[in-house]
């Protein structure tokens, strides 16, 4: 098999492909098999600084064509979280990228500052949530100016960790809240979110598919919109990495989305249709398509669509 290490923001990981945040477990032992499987890294769930509901079942839906969830972003807080983050760090040496969220911009200074004291090798600001301070409740992610607030105080709390921030595609320029974070201090870009929200109903019952109404929506019908956001993001930011994700369904997926701009290729609603073979069928596709390319390395595919 070649070799199919990358290098993300001085962290070297044996693959590209890291679990996306929130899509396969919330313990360190489910998360520590992800590695296993095959894995380069895993990404946690997202972490809160206070325990948080989410939505109540049924919270997900899927077809072949696409995934919906509105799982509303559960979790146990901080406490939780730190214990899990310890168990998980004993458990592998493989890169650890450490998802936060919250709903004010102090909040996520807070729980940066807790969990960069874990040191893990990056750490992935969901800025998609809504800013519960604002007027009118708009995600952080919408706006340039509260997307640099947060992560310019997250910048602060977390000394030398790399952070990645993850964008929504539903702006009118991801774009330029890239740009917007990149000059506020982030190392890399993770993009995309789930796209929409999107809506389904059971027509014999006239009853909503999922308990909220909407869900973000997910899985291959997103993979193009996934590519050209990385594809703009890489050519107006070419020294930033990206966490490339949306829709990555096999390994030609993930070479693809690398040859638009990204680094790291995040997987997640793809393990709902292969299951725990996901790992290993992804990298069997990336190394025999390496083997029969004239590239060397992984590295040497990142961008090159943009010298076409």
């Amino acid at each position: 098999m070649k070799n199919l290490h990358v290098n993300f923001c001085g962290v070297a990981f044996k693959n590209p492909l890291v679990l996306a945040s929130g899509v396969l477990g919330v313990t360190a032992p489910s998360l520590s098999r992800v590695i296993e499987l095959g894995a380069g890294g895993i990404t946690t769930k997202s972490l809160w600084r206070e325990p948080h509901p989410g939505h109540p079942n049924p919270t997900m839906f899927g077809t072949k064509e696409y995934f919906m969830n509105a799982v509303g972003l559960s979790d146990a807080g901080l406490v939780k979280g730190v214990q899990t983050m310890k168990e998980l760090r004993e458990r592998t040496k493989e890169p650890i990228i450490a998802n936060i969220v919250a709903g004010n911009i102090q909040d996520f200074g807070a729980i940066a500052e807790a969990i960069a004291e874990l040191s893990p090798d990056a750490i992935e600001v969901n800025i998609s949530c809504p800013n519960v301070e604002s007027e009118f409740g708009k995600p952080f992610a919408c706006s340039r100016i509260d997307a640099a607030a947060v992560t310019k105080l997250v910048r602060a709390n977390v000394g030398d960790i790399p952070i990645a921030i993850k964008l929504s595609p539903n702006v009118e320029s991801i774009v330029d809240i890239a740009k917007a974070v990149v000059d506020a201090g982030a190392d890399a870009i993770t993009a995309i979110n789930t796209v929409g929200p999107g809506m389904r109903w059971n027509i014999d019952l006239r009853t909503p598919i999922l308990s909220n109404r909407v869900g973000g929506v997910s899985g291959p019908a997103i993979f193009p919109i996934a590519v050209k956001a990385v594809y703009d993001i890489h050519a107006a930011l070419p020294n930033t990495p990206i966490i490339a994700t949306g829709g990555v369904n096999s390994g030609r997926d993930a070479l693809e989305i690398m040859m638009a701009g990204g680094t790291l290729v995040g997987v997640g609603t793809a393990i709902y249709y292969h299951g725990d073979a996901t790992w290993k069928k992804f990298t069997d596709e990336m190394s025999q398509w390496l083997e029969k390319s004239e590239f060397e390395t992984l590295s040497d595919i990142i961008g090159i669509f943009h010298k076409a």
